[in-house]
């Protein structure tokens, strides 16, 4: 692996941007100095850019086994990277269903020849599988991952006794989908009844609503406190939610956290008219008084991580009835461009958008020795131009669904350089690595 001088670049790093040279060596960050001279394989001129510790994901679904023609670990990883993300956690709602030690580790083998990105993968629970997830070894997984909602196959978990001792007995974190299953049915068949099949996606919100996902979180949190259980909340979609995560504790210290998606801190349900079934998600994008709480909780330090919940299906899939067509959508690319266009909106700083996606999550998890750009530190690194005006489209879309809900959408910054465990794998506007990335391992 060839060592790499960057020079001169604005690091942002821990609440302080500075300039600095950057020195990796064999991997890792071998020195950070203001003036650094030495030969190496690359140097990288950096003047003018800002550098970040790569985004830690903490929720895609790359859907790989079972699902790839919607995706799979080499094209998602590649449109990672190509976002800035270096790192990511896969859902176990492939095919089959990631409810076993072999079925998982299966997966971990898939990412050694394919994934450019560094990779983890979420054992899945089932009402029937408790005794196999409690085998989970938490030093080398990044968490459960428990549906308390619809979700894909056998992994929608609403037997209370199996939820009772997986909270109780589960020594690793817990990461829940929130959506209360009943309250769901009910919205659902209201307004079948009222308009048939002929939904339109605008009332997907109200399908799909605020007291489904509060219901819902408010269980997994008094199950969680209940028992002293490491829990992380996904996708916080609602003003009402926020209040369950409130806490004065340093992050190292919460039991109960919480993570929003990019997708909940940009749209709202007044973008469903012009996108339609392309922001249907799970749980719903809903109105501006929810999207505005949201970005409060982020900069309160009440939601602690933003992720994507990248989930990508086809356009034939998309562009079915509202009732037919599949909620997920592809973020990974676009989503560090997102936040770096609020932080141009003035609605998050730099170093927010560094500690939410990067720190925080490398906290969360107890992710070794990433998530900050520090000497002795795995080199996960990206440098954005944050004056590099360009326009996603379709030619310019990794997604191996070739569509992305930001379409036409001009972003101000650029991602220059993306570096992966030591590795230089974008640059230039391209891939420059087939070197895979490494697996995460967990100080747990």
């Amino acid at each position: 692996m060839a060592s790499i001088l960057i020079k001169s670049a604005t690091i942002v790093n821990e609440g302080k941007q500075y300039v600095s040279d950057i020195l990796l060596k064999n991997g890792f960050i071998e020195k950070i100095a203001p003036s650094i001279d030495t030969v190496v394989g690359q140097e990288i001129n950096a003047q003018g850019l800002h550098l970040l510790p790569g985004c830690i994901d903490d929720q895609v679904h790359f859907r790989e086994p079972g699902l790839t023609y919607k995706g799979d670990l080499a094209s998602e990883s590649a449109a990672a990277v190509a976002g800035g993300i270096t790192s990511f956690m896969e859902m176990p709602n492939t095919v089959p269903n990631t409810l076993t030690q072999e079925l998982l580790e299966n997966k971990y083998q898939l990412a050694v020849q394919k994934s450019l990105a560094n990779y983890s993968f979420y054992m899945g629970i089932s009402n029937d599988n408790l005794e196999e997830v409690l085998k989970t070894d938490q030093q080398n997984v990044c968490g459960v991952k428990v549906f308390m909602g619809s979700s894909t196959g056998n992994m929608l978990v609403d037997n209370p006794k199996t939820l009772e001792r997986l909270f109780a007995e589960s020594p690793m974190l817990i990461a829940a989908h929130c959506e209360d299953e009943a309250t769901i049915k009910s919205n659902l068949n209201h307004y079948k009844q009222l308009l048939g099949e002929n939904i339109p996606v605008r009332l997907h919100p109200k399908i799909r609503s605020t007291e489904a996902c509060y219901l819902s979180s408010l269980m997994a949190v008094e199950l969680a406190k209940k028992n002293g259980t490491r829990l992380h909340v996904l996708h916080i979609s609602t003003a009402k939610e926020v209040s369950l995560f409130k806490s004065e504790l340093p992050l190292a210290d919460k039991k109960v956290t919480a993570e929003a998606c990019v997708h909940h801190l940009w749209f709202s349900d007044e973008d469903y008219e012009a996108k339609g079934n392309l922001i249907k998600w799970n749980p719903a994008i809903k109105t501006t008084t929810d999207r505005n709480a949201i970005l409060q909780a982020v900069l309160d330090g009440h939601i602690d991580v933003i992720a994507t919940d990248h989930a990508p299906h086809t356009s034939e899939e998309k562009v079915k009835p509202y009732l037919d067509a599949p909620s997920g959508g592809p973020l990974v690319q676009h989503a560090l461009p997102a936040l770096l266009e609020m932080v141009h909106q003035k609605k998050l700083s730099l170093e927010q958008v560094v500690e939410k996606t990067a720190h925080n999550p490398a906290i969360c998890f107890q992710v070794e020795k990433r998530g900050f750009v520090r000497e002795g530190f795995w080199a996960d690194l990206v440098l954005v131009d944050l004056n590099s005006p360009w326009k996603v489209s379709k030619k310019n879309i990794l997604y191996k669904c070739g569509w992305s809900p930001f379409e036409g959408q001009t972003f101000q910054s650029k991602i220059t350089h993306t570096i992966v465990s030591g590795n230089l794998v974008w640059a230039d506007g391209k891939l420059q690595s087939e070197r895979t990335g490494k697996r995460l391992s967990f100080e747990r």
